[in-house]
């Protein structure tokens, strides 16, 4: 479907039927239904990107795809309507369309406010951690404790996305059949919540025909939100483990492999149990039934979720208790924070304490060995595998970062180790 039009232009280029001058260094795009009509695609925009790479300087694509077309700098877009448009235009004897004004960029909705969320001091604490790290997390607790809205405030913390970070998660609605009409670039840390009945391609992408991304791919430098994650099927929950891992979803089919980026924030919620009531002490559950509950999320998923918390009932929060700090107040530290991270990693290709490979932060920022003793006592326990102890040691850098020091001491590692192991017992 892509190459309709570059196919048809070839054929009569080839019978000396169109001089071939004005598509030489012109990419063509486009659908041709039977009457003529160019009908639009998906993917223009990665198709132009990877035509501008090669050096072609011109793209031709239907005339509903041209805002998305301008959106790639270095290449001259036209807009046709139909096969016929083109021939005239290849043969010097009309003018395409242009796309009409700069590009744009999306307007920005405003976050939720982080202030409307009352108490919950360890849940607010480590949604901060999380957004200036990049760490994944998993908030436990009844329903109504305000998991729901302390994930959709994560965005509100993160920072904005550059114009390369943009193009490219444009790129992925793109092929995905997302992106819209307008042409607007948005520069907002995406966040995606699929329901829990969500199918394995939904997830991490695939379908009939061309393999298209998923939820992990459209929340690409962004959250993905899972809610009642329990309720997710083991063998689709487990399927996020090499994304969260490499930071892409590879998709194979018969033909070849895709491989789309996947570099997101895992952010889960759950329940308790499968009664849930608002105060635990009135759970009917039995041990077993609330073991069998938890354990749906597999020992290897919950390795690599960095910090955990326990939600605070709402009985315990008075309704006289102080607003908390508002997004502004606590976005400004995690910028700062990610600030410090960037300057420390980025000339390893790090841009955040999530990002850094385990043996790099033991070998190349070393920390004594007083203040990693807690790590190696669990280590040699068998409380903390491996990897969940370059995790916590990521969230400790991260703490530091937060807290305006060099790096970490023993007390930011214990309370990374808090967060990892007790936040949620």
């Amino acid at each position: 479907m892509h190459l309709d039009l570059a196919l048809a232009l070839g054929v009569l280029v080839a019978a000396d039927a169109v001089p071939p001058d004005r598509l030489r260094g012109t990419a063509l795009l486009g659908e041709l239904a039977l009457d003529g009509r160019l009908r639009p695609v998906l993917g223009v925009l990665p198709c132009l990107l990877a035509a501008r790479d090669a050096g072609m300087v011109r793209a031709v694509v239907p005339r509903a795809a041209l805002a998305e077309a301008a959106l790639v700098d270095g290449i001259e877009a036209f807009g046709a309507d139909s096969l016929g448009d083109v021939l005239d235009w290849a043969s010097g004897n009309r003018l395409l369309h242009r796309h009409d004004g700069a590009q744009e960029e999306a307007r920005a909705v405003a976050a939720p406010e982080l202030a409307d969320v009352l108490g919950q001091h360890d849940a607010r604490r480590a949604l901060e951690i999380a957004a200036a790290g990049g760490h994944h997390l998993l908030m436990v607790g009844p329903p109504g404790t305000g998991k729901t809205m302390l994930a959709q405030r994560v965005v509100g913390l993160l920072p904005a996305l550059d114009r390369a970070e943009a193009l490219q998660l444009a790129a992925i609605r793109s092929v995905a059949g997302r992106l819209g009409d307008s042409g607007a670039l948005s520069t907002c840390a995406p966040f995606v919540a699929p329901h829990h009945s969500a199918s394995t391609a939904a997830l991490l992408g695939g379908g009939s025909g061309v393999a298209r991304p998923g939820a992990v791919s459209l929340a690409h430098r962004g959250v993905l939100f899972l809610d009642e994650c329990p309720h997710w099927p083991a063998s689709v929950l487990d399927g996020l483990r090499t994304p969260l891992e490499e930071g892409e979803v590879r998709l194979s089919r018969a033909d070849g492999t895709v491989r789309y980026p996947a570099r997101f924030q895992l952010v889960l919620a759950a329940n308790p149990c499968p009664c849930a009531p608002p105060i635990d002490r009135d759970c009917t559950c039995r041990p077993d039934v609330r073991r069998r509950y938890m354990s749906r999320l597999s020992g290897p998923l919950l390795d690599r979720v960095d910090l955990r918390v326990a939600m605070e009932p709402v009985t315990a929060l008075r309704v006289t208790e102080q607003r908390g700090e508002d997004t502004a107040t606590v976005r400004r530290r995690v910028l700062d924070a990610r600030a410090a991270a960037v300057a420390r990693w980025s000339e390893h290709g790090w841009r955040c304490n999530a990002e850094v490979p385990g043996p790099a932060l033991r070998t190349r920022f070393p920390l004594p060995a007083r203040v990693i003793a807690p790590l190696e006592a669990r280590l040699r326990a068998g409380d903390l595998s491996a990897r969940g102890a370059d995790r916590a040691l990521r969230v400790a850098w991260t703490l530091s970062d937060l807290a305006g020091s060099e790096r970490p001491d023993r007390g930011l590692v214990d309370a990374a180790l808090y967060f990892r192991e007790r936040g949620a017992a």
